[in-house]
């Protein structure tokens, strides 16, 4: 029997799937083998279910041996690893089987670190090593993720969301080489991307900006005029205002410097090009949602507010219940009292952590033709202690551009969406004090903090609310055939309006399944999670992101409150879960209240008589968590 390898094992999903060390690759096995061991992988380190295993293997028509095959291949798996010396990664584990990796193992979750470390790089104007970082993501991939195994559905939309990814990080990289007035490589390879992924504007942009730098005008405007004809032609719709003002600005002739055609990007991506000419912002809003549905009374309260006198309102809720949507919607609605501009600013990143301070004023300052904030890299220091100066010379200049943002603010009548915000010393800096501008927060936390604001909460959809979204995606004559199995569908997502949506979603792309297949899909806490996902719209990042919010106390209370029956609980029946007295208790549960994780009473209660409730998903979502408890691996040493 050969000896082990105990070389750093080295796996590979972006390109062909491969295990193997410094010596070389190894032979997976059989085909089935090889899916199993993709979908381990591509949800590295998440345990992973055996219903979903079955389903990559089989795509919903298992045999009745499955569960004994899957054994087997997990047995030689096992054997595969012991090889590199790492058999004991992969463990059976809350109902599935978990594949525990490090960063510097597996491509796919270096591709990822790196692109994390450049935005935060991007974000404190560090553009030379976020481009290097962006460039080494972008080397990572070797061709289309696992192409060879893409006949499997599951496979498949994992990778597509992979393929996605990729795009976004190239636009980074662009956007920050054009920002370093490097456009030669941009104006060279964009090209492809463009003819494979023809309508995003996002691509379309760094396209015309790199041609224009280039001296290429008349194909800057060429690549404009094929998006316009594209989208009319298959949707009848117009490019955004943003690109628009792009395509005005490279006709007129463009801006003089190297690169900043489109503005600094950083955060704000094309955004920054939607300027108007007078100090006004425009419109920077996303698309409406043409099937929005319900919430009159909250969108009757949030426009009166916002058209009245207050210049701070607060959108509150849980994850999913679309406070986003609602403000979006809202918004396009305001058009006639916000003549100088309506802008949404995203308050947290790709990976749902807070923005920092710096990043927020940036983009907004850069909207507004203002100074930006001064970046680390340009302060001064080199003496004991200039780290410390240097910090609070960073700090200083981002409270400076602050106060000339509000200044700015305070003649023009601007809304304002501060979407997503953590906390109140995120938002308070950005809230002008006099003026006919508004401002809107939606965030998952209560923000007490923020004394003056009026307040609007969002709870789930009632049923008819459920109902009327689902028919709207997937067809009111198809919820007719089986009505039971509509509502099961709808009380399954807990009638979050979000997870409605992506049911919607799913069903409307897979024709072929039946409603009430798919409700005993969503029924089972096992797997509920894993079937809310339709294309590059997901649930459970959005529970990960309230997740990663909560302090360690929080999480302990939220995994012992999962453990109750789903539906209302009481005070009583809460300290019972969490052992401790009622008073304790309390104190716990308000915690989560503040937090958005726990839905609160909705009108005057005692304690004691109050009813609480989790949403349903963030307790199947706590239960998983409950289960996992998985101790980190240790970093790789040099």
């Amino acid at each position: 029997m050969a000896e082990p390898l105990h070389d750093s094992l080295r796996l590979t999903v972006l390109g062909p799937l491969s295990v193997g060390t410094a010596e070389g690759p190894f032979p997976l096995g059989p085909l089935k083998q090889r899916l199993l061991l993709a979908m381990l992988l591509l949800r590295a380190n998440t345990p992973v279910s055996l219903d979903l295993l079955t389903d990559t293997l089989w795509d919903g028509r298992p045999p009745r041996t499955a569960r004994k095959n899957i054994q087997v291949y997990i047995s030689a798996l096992r054997k595969l690893l012991d090889r590199a010396g790492a058999g004991e990664r992969l463990a059976h584990h809350a109902g599935g089987y978990l594949m525990r990796v490090r960063d510097d193992e597996l491509d796919v979750l270096r591709f990822r670190h790196l692109a994390r470390g450049a935005r935060e790089a991007t974000a404190q104007g560090a553009l030379g090593p976020a481009s290097r970082m962006l460039r080494e993501a972008l080397g990572l991939w070797q061709e289309l993720p696992l192409r060879e195994l893409r006949f499997s559905p599951a496979v498949r939309s994992e990778a597509e969301r992979l393929d996605s990814r990729y795009v976004q990080v190239y636009e980074d990289w662009a956007e920050v080489e054009l920002r370093l007035g490097r456009a030669t490589e941009v104006a060279e390879t964009v090209g492809d991307l463009v003819e494979r992924h023809p309508e995003r504007e996002r691509l379309r942009a760094v396209q015309m900006t790199a041609l224009f730098d280039q001296g290429r005008q008349t194909e800057a405007l060429a690549a404009y005029a094929a998006l316009r004809q594209l989208l009319a032609a298959e949707y009848g719709l117009q490019p955004s205002a943003a690109l628009e003002t792009l395509y005005r600005s490279i006709l007129d002739g463009g801006p003089q410097q190297p690169g900043s055609s489109l503005g600094p990007l950083g955060a704000a991506g094309p955004r920054a090009a939607a300027r108007r000419p007078g100090g006004v912002l425009g419109t920077v809003l996303p698309q409406d949602l043409a099937d929005f549905t319900g919430r009159e009374r909250h969108l009757r309260d949030l426009t009166g507010l916002l058209a009245g006198e207050r210049r701070l309102t607060l959108l509150t809720g849980p994850v999913g219940t679309g406070k986003t949507a609602l403000a979006v919607h809202a918004a396009h609605r305001l058009a006639a009292e916000f003549p100088d501009g309506r802008v949404l600013l995203r308050m947290r990143d790709e990976d749902g952590r807070p923005r920092t301070a710096a990043s927020l004023v940036a983009e907004l300052a850069r909207m507004a033709d203002l100074p930006e904030p001064a970046r680390t890299a340009d302060l001064p220091g080199a003496a004991p202690g200039a780290g410390v100066r240097r910090a609070g010379a960073q700090e200083a200049g981002t409270e400076e551009a602050a106060a000339a943002w509000r200044t700015w603010l305070e003649p023009r009548r601007v809304l304002l969406v501060l979407d997503d915000a953590a906390d109140e010393g995120s938002v308070r800096p950005l809230v002008p004090d006099t003026g006919g501008s508004a401002v809107l927060v939606t965030s998952r936390a209560q923000l007490a903090g923020l004394a003056s604001a009026n307040r609007l909460d969002l709870a789930a959809f009632d049923r008819s609310e459920s109902l009327e979204l689902l028919g709207r995606i997937v067809g009111h004559d198809r919820l007719r055939s089986c009505p039971a199995s509509a509502e099961q569908i709808v009380a399954a997502t807990g009638m979050l309006p979000l997870a409605v949506r992506v049911s919607g979603l799913k069903l409307a792309v897979r024709r072929y399944l039946p409603l009430g297949e798919y409700a005993a899909r969503l029924a089972d806490g096992r797997t509920v999670l894993d079937e809310l996902v339709a294309g590059d719209t997901d649930v459970r990042p959005r529970l990960d992101s309230g997740w990663n919010d909560l302090p360690t106390a929080d999480r302990t209370t939220l995994c012992l409150l999962a453990e109750l029956p789903e539906g209302p609980f009481t005070l009583r029946q809460a300290a019972e879960a969490l052992t401790c007295d009622q008073d304790r208790a309390l104190h716990k549960l308000e915690s989560l209240m503040d937090a958005g994780a726990l839905i609160a009473p909705d009108c005057e209660v005692t304690a004691h008589a109050a009813h609480y409730e989790l949403p349903r998903l963030t307790q199947v979502y706590a239960r998983e968590q409950a289960l996992q408890h998985v101790q980190p691996l240790p970093r790789a040493t040099a």
